[in-house]
């Protein structure tokens, strides 16, 4: 496809141009002073590679962690916010329907005086809505109203595609309406969770105060909410209950959903999303709903309108005055431990990017994606993919008919590269001068529109779920697709005038892992087509358990902040892929080189310098509350543990840099991890 051209005004176009030259015309992939001498690479690979950088590298005050994925996103945004800012300027001028969206929106969003004299005046008719409620019905039909709004409080409900049959879109209800990040937070019973039950309580009462509760209304006011979602959180499904994809899969009937929850009414919840002929639904945690349903018949409905209220506010609060923000901030804080508000346009980008995605997208990928990029990509991609096949083939664990049922899987990924074929339409969103809150309101309603009208229609299946600047990549196991967007190609990670080593080390394992997450513990559940199946034979599945269980002793080994363990059942996919990965975009390199000379660049060889790109792309610094969060939450290990786990296995990073038996980035023969 021909790369599309913005619109951008002449003068415009050229500063970004120059910019996005600028930064992709490195001299060197890798900046040796990065490289802490002073640790020796066999010991531990991580501080060699990145010790230099995270010397001289402070956490910015509004932030929690810093990264090269953080640095990359920063020069991504520079670009995008000279995109708004000029956007803003031409809005009423411009006769690029999108681009007066974009201008609009920014403009609506940096008018800080605005927010301020407004203080929560923009969330007052939602307020007047909720307080209306006088029966449990008029409560369900609220819940409703704001789902189809876009404000899915209390559960999560929408359009996905079904597991079990992934040409089509269905409707799923899922547990969600829970303020702490993890549903088991609400019972953990150390002095940590003491706290954080404590701060939360904190900020639900602070926020009501801003709403005009007495501080004593406020005070049970937050009792009352956190006493009504620990009852939601005791039928949710923890994160690693949430990682068995067949548990999930509950496709039921209008009546049994209603039969979960008596005091709701869905068929009157489906009628207000224009939902009418919807006549079944996957309920992802059917206790959830039970003890959802209970809630619902039994909790006071004052309760109910506290909870509503505070999310609601919740929800607004970066986008009312100062005072919403700053206890937004405040009570962000304690999670993060970030010192500093982000500035208010970051936010607003960052929000344009949520509502505008496609239209801000389209602005970048013109300015920072190239047809050679994307020709280079694409050929990294069938080296990796050629490699995987082989490993699939030669593997010994691994029957015939599970191996061609994989190779077969293998065959039909899908690749989606730097930005969407075909951009997304907003013809049917409005964005006007004045309230940004009824701007953002409005796009959310939109995209709720959008969402529900994939129900029942043939799937999208060029339908993106990053937009182009994200600094990330990701696998959709019903889609079997390996997606890369544009903001994620570019320095430090990758770029067409890298050596091959460099590349493949940055980008090329990362490419591997997105591959290797459709044979994860979770992903390798899906077929060929992308459908829930188990095609493995039982004597296979056995043998990738055990292979697996290695992996999961391996991390649950590692510490952080002195005696915290990883979770090592709960990063299991990503430990996985990581560990597959790096290692078949390591022969993927070999196979790239051939027939090439083999020089040394900074003193390295081109696999040294695929060890050092592949350490230094997972490069990060971590403030400790974010990092206690990280490990207790997140589906990651730290950046130490994507480095050393992996590299630790691999027989080809010991012979690049030499080191023995019995170093500690050398793990024994018998606890060696190689599953392709």
């Amino acid at each position: 496809m021909q790369l599309p051209r913005s619109v951008l005004a002449a003068p415009l176009a050229l500063a970004l141009l120059a910019a996005g030259a600028a930064a992709q015309t490195p001299t060197s992939a890798l900046n040796p002073a990065d490289v802490d001498t002073t640790c020796a690479p066999c010991r531990n690979f991580y501080r060699f590679a990145t010790g230099g950088w995270e010397k001289r590298t402070p956490i910015p005050p509004a932030f929690s962690s810093w990264s090269s994925f953080n640095e990359l996103a920063d020069r991504n945004q520079a670009v995008i916010r000279g995109i708004l800012e000029t956007a803003a300027r031409e809005a009423e001028s411009t006769a690029d329907p999108d681009r007066r969206r974009l201008g609009r929106f920014y403009a609506t969003c940096m008018d800080s005086a605005r927010a301020e004299s407004e203080g929560a005046a923009p969330i007052a008719d939602d307020l007047r809505r909720i307080a209306a409620v006088r029966t449990r019905e008029q409560l369900g039909a609220e819940i409703a109203r704001l789902h189809a709004s876009g404000l899915g409080l209390v559960f999560d409900g929408g359009a996905t595609r079904d597991d079990r049959d992934s040409r089509r879109t269905i409707f799923q209800a899922a547990q969600g309406g829970m303020g702490l990040r993890d549903r088991d937070f609400y019972f953990q019973a150390d002095s940590a969770g003491r706290k954080m039950r404590a701060d939360y309580r904190d900020h639900v009462a602070a926020m009501l105060r801003l709403l005009g509760d007495s501080p004593a209304a406020a005070s049970a006011g937050a009792e009352r909410v956190l006493a009504l979602e620990t009852a939601l959180a005791e039928g949710a499904m923890n994160r690693l209950q949430q990682r068995d994809p067949d548990a999930q899969y509950n496709l039921m009937s209008r009546e049994a959903v209603q039969a979960l929850t008596p005091a709701f009414s869905w068929a009157g919840y489906l009628r207000a999303q224009g939902l009418e002929r919807v006549d079944s639904l996957n309920v992802s945690q059917p206790a959830f709903f039970r003890g959802l349903g209970r809630a619902l018949a039994e909790r006071p409905l004052d309760d109910w309108k506290t909870y509503l209220r505070f999310h609601l506010a919740a929800r607004a609060a970066p986008w009312l005055s100062s005072a919403f923000a700053r206890q937004d901030f405040a009570y962000a804080s304690t999670l993060s431990g970030a010192r500093q508000m982000q500035p208010r346009w970051r936010l607003c980008l960052n929000r344009a990017d949520d509502l505008l995605g496609d239209a801000l997208g389209r602005e970048y990928a013109a300015v920072a994606f190239t047809p050679e990029a994307k020709a280079q990509m694409n050929e990294m991609i069938d080296n990796l993919l050629a490699v995987y096949g082989e490993r699939i083939r030669t593997v010994p664990w691994m029957g015939e008919e599970t191996r061609r049922q994989a190779l077969s899987k293998l065959s039909t990924f899908d690749r989606k590269i730097g930005y969407p074929e075909r951009w997304r339409d907003y013809s049917g969103y409005e964005v006007e001068p004045g309230s940004f809150y009824a701007n953002v309101r409005r796009g959310q309603a939109f995209e709720a529109r959008r969402k529900r009208g994939q129900i029942g229609a043939p799937v999208d299946r060029g339908e993106w779920f990053m937009t182009v600047p994200t600094v990330n990549a990701y696998y959709s196991s019903n889609a079997n697709e390996i997606v890369f967007p544009a903001g994620r190609l570019q320095s430090p990670f990758f770029h067409p005038a890298y050596d091959v080593g460099a590349n493949y080390g940055g980008i090329g394992a990362t490419i591997g892992h997105e591959v290797s997450h459709g044979f994860d513990d979770q992903g390798r559940k899906y077929d060929a087509q992308g459908n829930l199946r188990d095609w493995w034979t039982a004597d296979d599945a056995a043998r990738f358990g055990e292979l697996a269980g290695r992996v999961e002793r391996q991390y649950a080994a590692y510490t952080v902040l002195d005696s915290l363990h990883l979770n090592a059942k709960q990063t299991m996919g990503e430990n996985i892929a990581d560990v597959a990965g790096v290692a078949i975009a390591f022969q993927a390199m070999q196979r790239a080189l051939q027939g090439k000379p083999r020089v040394l660049i900074d003193g390295y060889t081109p696999e040294q310098r695929f060890f050092l790109a592949y350490a230094q792309a997972r490069r990060q610094v971590w403030r400790d509350p974010a990092l206690r969060i990280q490990v207790q939450t997140g589906v990651h290990s730290p950046g130490e543990f994507r480095v050393n786990g992996p590299l630790a296995n691999m027989p080809e990073f010991a012979a690049a840099w030499g080191c023995k038996a019995g170093d500690p980035m050398v793990r024994p023969d018998a606890e060696r991890v190689r599953i392709w």
